[in-house]
This record gives C-alpha cells, sequence and structure tokens, in this order.
C-alpha cells in the first residue's frame, strides 16, 4: 500500500500538471476575477454567482503548478527510509519516514493524497 500510495499521488500531480499547461493556453498571464467576470486572458466570461468567479481565478494554472511543485517537494522530504531490524531495537523495526521518523507513509503523505479518496484508483487500506 506504501509504494502504491505514493504512485498514485504523482500520477495524480502528473495529471494535473498536464491539465493546467493546456488550460494556460500562450502563458498569457493570471486569471482574474472581476464581479460575475472571469476574466482567462484570452476570454472573458461573465454571468457567474461571485463566489464562483473567484474560485474559477483562485484555480489560474501559473498558481496550480506552483502548489503541485510544493506537493511535489513535500513528497521528496517525506520518502521511505526501510527499517533497520536491529534486534536491539524491535519498536524501530518498521518502514519509517526519513523526514520524521514517523510510520509510512506518515501522515503528511496521507494528507496529501486525501483529496483524491474518491477517484477509482485511489489504493484502498490507507
Amino acid at each position: 500500500m506504501s509504494e502504491a500510495l505514493v504512485t498514485f499521488l504523482k500520477a495524480r500531480l502528473d495529471d494535473e500538471t498536464e491539465l493546467a499547461r493546456r488550460c494556460d493556453g500562450d502563458g498569457c498571464g493570471r486569471w482574474s476575477a472581476h464581479g460575475d467576470t472571469v476574466d482567462f486572458c484570452e476570454v472573458e466570461i461573465s454571468g457567474f454567482p461571485p463566489a464562483i468567479t473567484l474560485h474559477l481565478a483562485l484555480h489560474d494554472p501559473a498558481r496550480v503548478l506552483r502548489e503541485i511543485e510544493a506537493k511535489r517537494r513535500v513528497m521528496a522530504r517525506h520518502v521511505l527510509s526501510p527499517a533497520v531490524g536491529d534486534p536491539e531495537l524491535p519498536w524501530e523495526d518498521r518502514d519509517d519516514c526519513q523526514f520524521d521518523g514517523d510510520p509510512w507513509p506518515c501522515d503528511d503523505l496521507l494528507d496529501l493524497a486525501s483529496p483524491y479518496v474518491d477517484h477509482p484508483d485511489f489504493p484502498r487500506g490507507t
């Protein structure tokens, strides 16, 4: 389950990266909200309630890509540190997170994966 979770999470981040890059078109700039209108750089669409307008603008591709890179950095810090198997320290004879020593996958990785729990490929037993 541990490796499956990391593989699954990397695949979801790859999917989101691809989609964000496709939405950015020519790299025109930042999406913005103005009342009931979202400016997607190449086109403005109006008629949205203000909360939805702000939500759409929040998912500007450049911002999404920065968030994905931040998640990848967290994942890079929270890698598996396999159990050493020292018979003198049986309580440490477990796979743990190299960053914080918690059982692996640690809570930070589980938190990163939690938004995807309804994805059909989500590894069960996490």
